[in-house]
């Protein structure tokens, strides 16, 4: 399978298929940071970063606004003091998609920047 992060986002249509458990499971070791979780019956990956302040923070959340424009595909994020906290899940399909993977993963890469 190709990195992640070398990969595109496609457009998700309403009748998109969910990620597969088999497929989590090959696509989660890839992403080690990141978490699963079911908010309101809806799959999210979910990953919070430690920043040394509150505008070190701002500056990686402008980062994944830029990615999130660049991919058509938009995360949600709560900024607070030292903490940036992003969750990816396709709206349209109510859970994961592959691109929800792909994203986390380039997000993992812009905070290693």
């Amino acid at each position: 399978m190709d990195k992640l992060v070398e990969e595109k986002c496609e457009a998700c249509k309403a009748d998109a298929p969910l990620v597969s458990a088999e497929e989590k499971k090959i696509l989660l070791p890839q992403i080690p940071s990141w978490a699963v979780v079911n908010v309101n019956g809806i799959e999210q990956l979910t990953c919070s970063f430690a920043f040394k302040d509150y505008l070190s923070g701002l500056d990686f959340l402008k980062k994944i606004a830029f990615l999130a424009e660049d991919e058509d595909h938009h995360p949600e994020i709560i900024l607070e003091w030292g903490k940036v906290t992003v969750s990816w899940w396709s709206h349209k399909i109510k859970g994961l998609h592959k691109n929800d993977f792909i994203a986390a993963a380039k997000t993992d890469s812009l905070f290693s920047e």
